[in-house]
């Protein structure tokens, strides 16, 4: 029986058999005949997440773009899928041929979460691939990944060949072509590795050395060949406005988390938030202008059939001519009957022009990040925004008929006390309060106001990357410190569970030590972490026991600035001495301009060829 007959076979045995059967509209079939380079985009978590991840749609279109490479996508099988895989001896498959992974040339992992890490080795084994890349001896199955978890990628550095660092639209294809000259040649895996360690933004893993100090700490971190640099640079796109973006997406036949054309308006963020790893990371600041923008969003109306289109970024509101691209774009949007959302607003540039122009169709729910519940706490970690601003934009959605108010905020951060953790009850309860008092208020109706609690995670290559984050009875106890200062109804409070937060900045700031340990969890069989039917605590606990490892040593200790990290041979664009300067004014509870306010320094607009204001 062929693989396709197999699949077709087990489908009535699953829950969501659409995730498996690939066909969808838009999705790209090629001739394997006639094709150089065979790639399997992995996504190491379910069809509804990876098809809501717009690098993926992206860089599926640049490499399905070129005739001789033929890119296919490749998701985690769910429990009940992984069962029947299992039972009847079914290989990891990609969707559009629904051939085998182990037959593809280059094996492709976006890495957007580190509790996705266990998803990795799970899918390679599906795929009859050895994890380790030591054990991988061919160049054929090149374990390759990109993403912002690779600006740490040491945990995982020991089962893959190369990482790709920063922006992915150029270096992918330069990766691609090395790949198939070196394929053609009938090079070593070695011999190809070589070569890709000198492109800029490429990152060879077994060509660095890690020691440690006695108390466990990095020495240093060095090069072993003379090919790969001391310092590995990432990638940048600099003409934003030129960079490729696709002209449609492949439809799903299911639901998807965010089931709608997606739009990307820029990338990078002007604003420094001080625990933000994607602000930091996405430097420099890029943006598209409108024409351009206009026409990508009637090119996937026309191509995809969606009747909503988000305009997305790390901070959309931020783009320099927000409202006249409101203008233009709900000019069409509301001719064809196409729902306009921006799902990253800021509370101090939100304006009753832009209310007008995202509410033309439909009225949801807006959501805002104060992140902390007072003015003290928001200056430590930069976010720029006052009680004023908080007020004033919610007096401007209630009035404009918004009932439903989500506010985002973070407990465990730097400095915080139990004044900080009862401030946003009382954020919320001041909003709740303006509404009532507002005499414009939607008549009739009552207000909600829902708070989402995240705990902080030190991130690397932010100016908190040195800090230390709660344990678990810390959080546990600032949950019902939460819960005890509410008072309202009209207040809804959802939190984070703690243990996932604690894994994940064990993850995050972790060393190549981490791969015993991930291995060692996987084999105990834990998948799917980042799921409440995945994730077991304790079995991490145990393979980090079995590793000699301490969980606290990574995610509860604050480091000096002068220690080695595990991510210190990668560059971001941002300087080392400007996360520390911006480390110490956080202390001093003193905020820095945005990047349209003037230049502070960070160094990052040397990647995009402007003048460097850098004084470190």
């Amino acid at each position: 029986m062929n693989l396709k007959r197999k699949i077709e076979k087990v489908l009535l045995n699953v829950q969501k058999p659409a995730r498996y059967i690939g066909g969808e509209h838009n999705s790209i079939v090629k001739d394997k005949n006639k094709v150089d380079l065979r790639f399997a985009f992995c996504f190491p978590d379910t069809y509804e997440i990876g098809m809501s991840h717009l690098g993926m749609k992206i860089l599926y279109s640049i490499l399905n773009d070129r005739e001789n490479i033929w890119c296919e996508r490749v998701f985690a099988p769910w429990f009940d899928m992984k069962e029947q895989m299992e039972k009847e001896n079914i290989p990891l498959f990609a969707l559009e041929s629904l051939e085998p992974v182990s037959e593809f040339d280059i094996i492709g992992f976006t890495l957007q979460y580190e509790l996705c890490y266990t998803n990795i080795l799970y899918m390679l084994e599906l795929a009859g691939i050895k994890p380790y890349a030591k054990d991988r001896k061919e160049l054929k199955n090149l374990v390759v990944g990109g993403g912002p978890c690779v600006c740490n990628c040491e945990p995982i550095a020991d089962f893959f060949d190369l990482f790709m660092l920063g922006d992915g639209e150029d270096v992918i294809l330069e990766l691609s072509d090395l790949y198939i000259k070196h394929k053609k040649m009938g090079s070593s895996k070695r011999e190809f590795l070589l070569e890709a360690a000198k492109i800029k933004g490429i990152y060879v893993p077994q060509f660095y050395d890690v020691s440690y100090n006695d108390d466990g700490t990095v020495k240093e971190i060095l090069p072993n060949v003379e090919e790969a640099p001391k310092t590995i640079t990432k990638r940048v796109v600099e003409d934003f406005d030129k960079t490729p973006f696709p002209d449609k997406f492949v439809v799903p036949f299911i639901d998807t988390v965010h089931d709608r054309a997606v739009l990307e308006v820029l990338r990078g963020c002007i604003r420094g938030c001080r625990f933000c790893q994607a602000g930091f990371i996405y430097r420099p600041f890029r943006e598209k202008n409108i024409d351009t923008l206009c026409n990508q969003a009637k090119q996937l109306y026309n191509s995809t059939g969606y009747d909503e289109l988000s305009l997305c970024s790390l901070s959309t509101s931020d783009y320099s001519e927000i409202e006249k691209l409101l203008t233009e774009i709900t000019e069409w949007s509301n001719k064809n009957k196409v729902s306009l959302s921006l799902p990253s607003l800021r509370v101090d540039n939100f304006s009753k022009e832009v209310l007008d122009k995202i509410s033309g169709i439909r009225k949801s729910g807006l959501t805002f990040a104060p992140e902390a519940g007072t003015q003290r706490l928001r200056d430590v970690i930069n976010k720029n925004v006052s009680d004023e601003e908080i007020h004033n934009t919610c007096k401007i959605a209630f009035e404009g008929g918004y009932t439903n108010v989500k506010l985002y905020f973070m407990i465990g951060l730097p400095t915080e006390t139990d004044s900080d953790i009862e401030g946003i009850i009382n954020t919320a309860q001041s909003v709740v309060d303006l509404f009532y008092s507002l005499p414009d208020k939607p008549k009739g109706k009552g207000v909600t106001v829902t708070i989402s609690v995240a705990t902080f995670v030190p991130k690397p290559h932010t100016p908190f990357q040195w800090e230390a984050q709660n344990s678990h009875e810390t959080v546990i106890q600032k949950h019902e410190l939460l819960k005890n200062t509410r008072r309202s109804k009209k207040i809804t409070l959802n939190y984070h569970a703690s243990n996932t937060s604690i894994l994940e900045g064990a993850l995050a700031r972790g060393d190549r030590r981490h791969s015993k340990v991930i291995y060692e969890t996987y084999k105990s069989g834990s998948i799917f972490d980042s799921w409440g039917e995945g994730f077991d605590f304790e079995k991490w606990q145990n393979a980090f026991l079995k590793a000699g490892l301490d969980i606290a040593f990574y995610q509860g200790r604050k480091r000096e600035f002068t220690e080695v990290l595990p991510w210190s041979h990668i560059d971001y664009g941002v300087s080392q001495k400007f996360l520390e300067k911006e480390a110490k004014k956080a202390y001093l509870g003193q905020t820095t301009i945005n990047c349209r306010q003037g230049c502070a320094g960070c160094g990052a607009n040397r990647f995009k060829g402007g003048e460097c204001h850098a004084k470190y």
